[in-house]
């Protein structure tokens, strides 16, 4: 007979897996925003006990996707499409600033540190299974981001990408959309490799912008479907 995983394990290492497991359950909308659960319920369907349930959503509550309800337990916080698109906003302006340093390095040096982008978005086989584009997506902006040499500048913009993430995956859900990420992050590269800063930016800016447009068009529905999904 196995042992329930409520009798062994370290508080912390349980309260990351529970974490994690909650975490996952949000971005695929196995819990919906606007759903009620109680730390009980959780805990029986995790099989651990209550200790690390509750410092995992503390966690989860302080990275902004639950709030506790006094007296009747937690809810996955209900979407906020202005609070979306503030940080999307606020991407823009970290990622305009990244492109700007970028261009402005001498060529054969931002060539080579953007040769692992350039490798994957223009050079390779492109890839069809939309999740997988989702994440390589992340990793290119993150990667723009980083390669522009600002530490603090890096750390932010990786927080924004956690944040929005929830909805952000939805946008790669569309054969169109992937096309027109593959499309449209050669054509940054380009720009910046040719030192054309401004076009480099709009190019940039008008991608981000089209992406949350699609994913504000695009989220409603998905919940609306995740809702008549039955529950596993």
């Amino acid at each position: 007979m196995n042992q329930s995983p409520r009798s062994k394990g370290r508080p912390e290492a349980l309260a990351e897996k529970v974490y994690q497991a909650l975490k996952q359950d949000i971005f695929e909308f196995r819990l919906m925003p606007g759903d009620r659960f109680s730390e009980n319920e959780i805990a029986d369907r995790l099989e651990v006990s209550r200790t690390p349930v509750r410092q995992a959503l503390f966690w989860l509550e302080r990275e902004g996707f639950v709030e506790v309800w006094f007296r009747s337990g937690w809810q996955v916080k209900p979407f906020d499409f202005e609070y979306f698109e503030e940080l999307y906003d606020f991407r823009t302006v970290l990622e305009r600033e990244a492109v700007r340093r970028l261009c402005a390095l001498p060529p054969l040096a931002c060539a080579e540190i953007l040769t692992e982008l350039k490798s994957f978005w223009m050079d390779a086989p492109r890839l069809e299974d939309g999740k997988a584009v989702s994440a390589h997506d992340e990793a290119f902006h993150m990667a723009l981001v980083a390669a522009a040499g600002n530490q603090e500048m890096a750390r932010i913009h990786a927080e924004l990408t956690e944040k929005i993430r929830i909805i952000r995956r939805l946008d790669f859900t569309r054969d169109d959309r992937v096309d027109a990420t593959y499309r449209e992050h050669a054509q940054i590269l380009r720009a910046i490799f040719q030192q054309h800063t401004e076009e480099a930016q709009r190019i940039l800016t008008d991608h981000i912008a089209v992406s949350k447009a699609e994913v504000r068009k695009i989220t409603l529905h998905m919940l609306q479907q995740a809702r008549l999904q039955p529950i596993e």
